[in-house]
């Protein structure tokens, strides 16, 4: 194990039941430093030291891989190490062979889902360029429009993952590939279609997403949308169905959360003549408002989310 120990060399520390990427810091007198590259240090005496507790790091680890199937390093430690690296460089998107990995930045990366982007994927197949959820919706998209199969993407992940954003992307591109194929003759129908799919989401964030501790914009459902597409690729409808929705919060919040978003925009976002027509006041005059002690919260327009719905 003596290779283990030269400064530099970059291995897998187990510690508390956990792989940790690391390097040796130090090897001087029997005594062994290791740095963690999220800036712990452990030391041990040389001869503690087993296969089990070090291992020498696999070179797709060292740099990471677009695709964690490729990884040589098969534990919870190499997965996490690798998100890490590629969130370092915004790098938000990793494949799992078909699944799609997603890291939420919560900022804007520039350019990562612009016109550019979308026409960029619209041309390669999933594997080919570097991973994104326009590569997904892609792949859905050929396999509907080319081999006529029905296609389903389950986005999964714990409150504040990005589900939403991630659904709301996935429409984009369908609505954008839709509009790609469009004959001239029916692009103002089905152009109508899109545009009411799209402009769906915020009406139903509105009723039924709020701010929780954890996520600002939490939906509160479940929700199962689909889309029916022709065989030129144009998207011809569409249905949303709704479930599971969170019905107490609408009389009871938890500390630090609110109500359904929609109360508090339309009494920050009605005009005087609405207020006064319909006897509106402030949301801290409502006890379904304001039990929580959360009335609003700077990330949150509610003035915008009313010129939105409305």
């Amino acid at each position: 194990m003596d290779h283990f120990f030269s400064e530099g060399t970059q291995v897998w520390l187990r510690e508390n039941g956990q792989h940790y990427p690391s390097y040796v810091q130090s090897s001087a007198g029997g005594v062994i430093v290791f740095k963690t590259y999220y800036n712990q240090v452990f030391t041990y005496k040389q001869s503690t030291i087993t296969r089990q507790k070090v291992t020498t790091m696999h070179p797709t680890s060292t740099n990471g891989v677009e695709d964690m199937a490729e990884l040589g390093d098969l534990h919870e430690g190499s997965i996490m190490y690798n998100l890490y690296q590629r969130y370092q460089e915004n790098k938000i998107y990793t494949y799992i062979g078909s699944i799609l990995a997603s890291v939420n930045p919560y900022k804007l990366i520039p350019g990562l889902y612009d016109r550019n982007a979308v026409e960029l994927y619209s041309r390669h197949h999933m594997g080919e360029i570097p991973p994104h959820i326009f590569a997904v919706a892609n792949e859905c998209y050929r396999c509907l429009w080319k081999r006529h199969d029905n296609q389903c993407v389950l986005i999964s992940g714990e409150s504040g993952a990005g589900k939403t954003e991630s659904t709301k992307l996935i429409l984009k591109y369908l609505s954008a590939m839709s509009q790609h194929s469009l004959e001239m003759s029916s692009k103002e129908k089905t152009a109508s279609v899109e545009q009411a799919i799209l402009e769906s989401s915020p009406i139903m964030e509105a009723f039924g997403n709020a701010k929780t501790v954890y996520n600002n914009n939490s939906s509160r459902f479940g929700k199962f949308i689909q889309l029916c597409i022709c065989q030129k690729g144009h998207i011809q409808g569409g249905r949303i169905v709704d479930y599971l929705l969170e019905k107490n919060r609408v009389v009871r919040q938890n500390p630090e959360e609110r109500n359904y978003h929609v109360f508090y925009a339309l009494l920050e976002g009605a005009e005087k003549e609405e207020r006064e027509a319909f006897y509106l006041l402030h949301p801290e005059k409502y006890h379904y408002l304001n039990q929580s002690g959360c009335i609003g919260d700077e990330t949150i327009s509610d003035k915008e989310t009313f010129q939105e719905v409305k």
